[in-house]
């Protein structure tokens, strides 16, 4: 790569897209956000992927600068061998062949990544978790999904869906999941599961799992019962999840976390009444924020390049 090369990355969330033109030591040229409105079905999310693509692609070269690929992120299950989102229950995708279509749209080469296992790379190699050599990076946004990440690669499983640790049923019974089962950690420690809880509970409207972190700091009994709830529950998914992946340090990253140490501190608390035999690992706050699947999807398409050189 030339000092004018640049990727274009592009990461999908059930929310909003944050996208990018990223050099090749990880700065970024140019950065634009838009929503993605997965109401509308994902042919049209698609379409806007596509055309955010290609606007970003002749944007670089407005700059006098050559994008010579691209990086797309997506939730979900995905396979990034054929570069496929095999299925998102906040997206709506359904076997559609992203890599290949933002390939085409492009003339680039393209590659497919998962938005938390990408976003656990950008940790691990340049925030939170750059120091150690086994990161498990946590997302807590409108689901749960983590990255196993071991000197510096994401681990995605033989079916594209390693991480899912918010599918751990920690609350058998409890509220229903949009997976499909009930009692999962996503349902009940979300940022979207937090809000919808407290709203049940108080008959209070529009309130967030932001609202619910800043009245329970401020001694709501109510808030402070649905924030131990969540608090609790996610306790249980992480010494699952560290049952498993035996981490050094655990990243913690998505909308719930910016509650900072209102949710590591009793978290970490949580966690060591329940360890036994395993280590308990470090809990930090993510260091990228919600840049970190943007740049992870540029640090995917990077690595794709020197693969093929």
């Amino acid at each position: 790569m030339t000092p004018r090369d640049v990727v274009v990355a592009l990461d999908v969330g059930g929310t909003g897209m944050k996208c990018g033109l990223v050099r090749r030591d990880g700065t970024v040229h140019h950065s634009e956000r838009h929503p993605t409105l997965p109401q509308r079905g994902p042919g049209a999310v698609t379409a806007d992927i596509l055309d955010i693509a290609e606007g970003l692609a002749a944007r670089a070269r407005a700059d006098g600068l050559e994008p010579v690929a691209a990086g797309v992120a997506v939730p979900g299950v995905v396979d990034e061998e054929t570069g496929t989102a095999v299925w998102s229950s906040n997206v709506g995708f359904r076997d559609v062949p992203l890599k290949d279509l933002v390939s085409q749209r492009l003339g680039l080469p393209a590659v497919l990544g998962h938005d938390v296992r990408v976003g656990g790379m950008a940790e691990a190699r340049l925030g939170a978790g750059r120091e150690q050599r086994h990161v498990l990076f946590i997302a807590i946004g409108t689901g749960i999904a983590a990255a196993h990440v071991v000197d510096g690669k994401a681990f995605s499983g033989a079916h594209g869906a390693a991480g899912e640790v918010g599918h751990i049923i920690v609350r058998p019974g409890g509220p229903p999941c949009n997976c499909g089962g009930r009692g999962c950690l996503e349902a009940i420690a979300s940022a979207s599961a937090v809000g919808r809880r407290y709203v049940e509970l108080s008959g209070v409207p529009g309130v967030t799992a932001h609202d619910v972190a800043i009245r329970a700091a401020a001694g709501e009994d109510l808030a402070n019962r649905v924030w131990t709830e969540a608090v609790e529950a996610f306790a249980d998914g992480l010494l699952t999840a560290q049952a498993l992946y035996d981490a050094g340090i655990v990243v913690l990253g998505g909308g719930l976390a910016e509650a900072g140490e209102a949710l590591l501190a009793p978290l970490r608390v949580a966690l060591e009444a329940r360890i036994t035999f395993h280590r308990v690992p470090r809990i930090v706050h993510a260091a990228l924020g919600d840049t970190a699947g943007c740049l992870g999807a540029a640090l995917l398409a990077l690595d794709s390049l020197e693969n093929t050189q």
